[in-house]
């Protein structure tokens, strides 16, 4: 198994050409067959991990700032999102490859936080992650709605936190989540 080529992987959404978006953004139109604009706008404003094999993006992951109020107590949260690795390029250390970055930049947070689809839950799991068992709400404008249907949030935190106990996250159009 070839290493993946990772020369200039971790990059803010500010440094990233036009045309670096739109190559992040077919990815995950790939990957995802519900990738929405809403969904786009929530992967931007943070850290951008990639991976290249031969010139061609084949794995992206970005890190955003959030807030998740955890243990009665607002914290600061690195939310991964967008996590994709092209299908032709898995099982090959990609997914591993981005979330290692993002991971690495861990000490700038409180916690990290992910929602995960089924096909990444191998992945985060085997990283560590683990699952939040807890009631799940979400802050709106309209005041703090439940999210029972949201059971795939995993977070990576230095401090215990208990997983189940209740977590809010903060308002954003689209999935909450």
């Amino acid at each position: 198994m070839a290493r993946p080529e990772t020369a200039g992987m971790v990059t803010h959404t500010c440094a990233l050409a036009a045309g670096e978006l739109a190559e992040i953004r077919a990815l995950c139109e790939l990957v995802y067959t519900d990738y929405d604009e809403d969904t786009w706008q929530h992967c931007l404003g943070g850290m951008h991990a990639r991976v290249w094999e031969s010139g061609h993006l084949v794995a992206h992951a970005s890190l955003v700032l959030r807030r998740l109020r955890v243990e009665g107590r607002w914290r600061r949260c690195g939310w991964v999102e967008s996590v994709a690795v092209h299908p032709a390029h898995r099982r090959r250390g990609h997914g591993h490859a981005v979330m290692g970055e993002l991971e690495a930049l861990a000490p700038g947070y409180q916690l990290l936080g992910l929602c995960s689809s089924d096909e990444g839950l191998p992945l985060f799991e085997s990283r560590g992650w683990q699952r939040w068992r807890g009631p799940a709400d979400a802050l709106t404008p309209d005041g703090l709605r439940a999210t029972p249907e949201e059971d795939t949030i995993y977070v990576k935190a230095s401090a215990r936190l208990d997983p189940d106990g209740p977590i809010t996250c903060d308002w954003r159009e689209g999935d909450v989540w």
